[in-house]
């Protein structure tokens, strides 16, 4: 048992130095028999996250769901659904996503990560205004969210509903965070759908440089290009 309760706080060690690959080691050793219900759900919830951080997602998914149906800790709930809907989204799975992400809007959860996750299932599922909704509600828990501010700013360009007004909003995501390809990318769009084509290349190849094999800035520059 000694054993066994020294792996697992090894294992949440190593985790929590970002060392993956040797946390799983360590808690996969671990023997659950004689374990509290709180130990064991300790065990499936680093053992998840370990296996989300590996990009092993089947896998990560066995032992979240575990924590899910197990856990009355709120803020591991929390997680734990953040968790699976970032995999859901990951693996094109939006409507799960939705799911989860619903069960802690009805619990009463609320943060901007929550919001931004499922704008951006929405918008996978091409629900463009619903997509907007969720984006103004994570802008009106964090008005400087850069995540919250590319991507409604992508959408409202893209879609054509409010073109200008994307438009402001890729430019100040760009401001915030420079050094980001997907947001110099949206500000490109968003510059190319309101007409301004030689400001589309500018900051789309600056995107293009910083990530020159990502599949969607290779089709924006392309399209761009040949206007």
């Amino acid at each position: 048992m000694g054993d066994s309760k020294d792996l697992l706080e090894e294992g949440i060690k190593l985790f929590r130095l970002n060392r993956w690959e040797p946390a799983l080691a360590e808690l996969l050793k671990v023997d659950t028999d004689g374990f509290s219900a709180e130990e064991t759900a300790d065990l499936a919830y680093y053992l998840g996250l370990c296996y989300t951080k590996l990009k092993r997602y089947d896998d990560a998914l066995l032992y979240l769901e575990q924590v899910v149906t197990s856990s009355p800790d709120p803020l591991r709930l929390y997680q734990c659904r953040m968790t699976l809907a970032y995999i859901y989204v990951t693996t094109g799975r939006s409507k799960l996503a939705e799911f989860e992400l619903g069960r802690l809007v009805e619990g009463g959860f609320e943060s901007v990560q929550m919001y931004t996750t499922l704008a951006y299932a929405a918008w996978s599922q091409r629900h463009y205004q619903k997509a907007v909704d969720y984006y103004e509600k994570a802008l009106e828990l964090d008005e400087n969210s850069p995540t919250a501010l590319n991507g409604l700013g992508y959408i409202l360009a893209d879609s054509d509903l409010d073109v200008l007004k994307g438009l402001r909003l890729c430019r100040k995501a760009v401001d915030k965070k420079p050094q980001s390809a997907a947001y110099l990318d949206s500000l490109g769009w968003a510059y190319f759908k309101s007409g301004d084509t030689a400001e589309a290349r500018i900051w789309l190849r600056r995107a293009l440089d910083m990530a020159p094999h990502h599949k969607v800035i290779r089709e924006h520059m392309k399209i761009v290009v040949a206007d």
